[in-house]
């Protein structure tokens, strides 16, 4: 392609089109068949590599002819120099062995301190059904089923030779046998680090579905990115069926639970501002207990229960403790008595004798005190409550 500078003298010295100066006798740029061929010439041979027929009538061909040989140009067997094989879907390079890698950061590698030594590509999908320890080649997405019985799944230690890297453990099976995922030696996950700022040693997945996203520091802990449920810990909950969503859900059913499996919850329960013994534990039903006192607690129990928000210093409900029971009631009020033809019978306690009935015409009353023995009968059920719907209650473990 050419400039117009190329094919006239009176373009200016970067080859463009001058408007040229009537008063020093300069004319303006001449527009001389040769460059006005050239282009023509440039886009006709963009149209044409492109596959086209010319068209007078379609005014973007240009366009369509550029989109097509883009898309081909983008298609993976048009692309050339592109190596013959490619690494395994999880493989890793040593940060030396890195070419054409940047000297410097925000700050210099070599003053970076606990770096990683390598970095894992990860692409991988593992499936456990058996106790195993997870390899750093097995970072990826990693399926476990503990439908043959109770299983324990240990991560890779979170070392400096591991650097940072991230797993997704998810859980396949439906059954109620416990599945933990741990971490390796004195390593930590960091999650309820509200409870525990180090973290805990292992979680647990409940539930067909139930995972966890968790990447290492390369210095000893792995910390949960995404789960799949993050309801607050120890949060009552309504559910719709009484089968357990996937998740970490039990049943809100007062039931004693083991400390060393649970060590977040009974960091929870001793947290919880309605944390009794066993021995206190009647009229506060709805809290945590210290069950046995050296292995168990107990969880709230709230099976056929109406739930109160705690007045807090409000005055409604002034001195509640938070978790206790209140027995059903009826506010204070009382009602008239009536018979037939007013006839109630009252006892003359002093000063004469006999009685007063409301059918005579008249009676003569001595001073005296008198005892009514009327009352209402029976009405109602076994409780007050008012009219409702009873749904399962669930209780978040983790």
């Amino acid at each position: 392609m050419q400039k117009i500078g190329n094919s006239t003298e009176t373009a200016n010295p970067s080859g463009e089109f001058t408007e040229g100066s009537p008063a020093g006798g300069t004319p303006s740029t001449l527009i001389k068949a040769s460059w006005l061929n050239a282009v023509q010439r440039e886009l006709l041979s963009v149209i044409s590599g492109a596959g086209l027929n010319l068209d007078p009538n379609n005014d973007a061909q240009l366009l369509q002819a550029i989109q097509g040989l883009a898309g081909t140009a983008a298609k993976w067997a048009n692309v050339s120099g592109k190596p013959a094989t490619f690494p395994p879907s999880t493989h890793s390079h040593s940060w030396d062995s890195v070419t054409d890698k940047p000297t410097n950061f925000p700050v210099a590698w070599s003053s970076v301190g606990s770096k990683p030594q390598s970095v894992l590509g990860l692409s991988t999908v593992t499936s456990l059904t058996a106790n195993a320890t997870l390899t750093a080649a097995q970072m990826g997405l990693v399926t476990l089923d503990a439908s043959a019985g109770a299983r324990t799944f240990t991560l890779p230690a979170a070392d400096v030779s591991l650097g940072v890297v991230d797993v997704i453990v998810r859980r396949t099976d439906n059954s109620g046998n416990r599945l933990v995922v741990q971490a390796s030696g004195t390593d930590k996950i960091k999650f309820h680090t509200h409870l525990n700022n180090a973290g805990y040693a292992f979680l647990v997945l409940m539930g067909a579905g139930d995972w966890w996203h968790l990447r290492s520091d390369g210095a000893g802990n792995w910390m949960p990115l995404a789960r799949l449920d993050s309801t607050p810990l120890g949060r009552p909950v309504f559910d719709t069926a009484t089968v357990f969503s996937p998740g970490g859900y039990g049943a809100l059913n007062g039931s004693i639970l083991n400390r060393a499996e649970w060590p977040w919850l009974w960091d929870h329960a001793q947290a919880s501002g309605m944390f009794t013994t066993e021995a206190a534990r009647v009229g506060r039903e709805g809290g945590w207990t210290s069950g046995d006192g050296v292995a168990t607690f107990r969880g709230p129990e709230v099976r056929g229960e109406f739930l109160r928000v705690l007045d807090e210093s409000r005055g409604v409900e002034a001195n509640r403790l938070i978790g206790s029971s209140a027995a059903d009631s009826t506010r204070s009020h009382f009602h008239y008595t009536d018979g037939t033809l007013n006839s109630h019978r009252h006892v003359i306690t002093t000063g004469g004798d006999g009685v007063i009935d409301g059918g005579s015409s008249k009676a003569t009353i001595y001073d005296g005190l008198t005892s009514v023995g009327t009352r209402t009968g029976d009405w109602g059920g076994i409780e007050t409550a008012p009219r409702n719907i009873a749904y399962p209650g669930r209780l978040k473990l983790i």
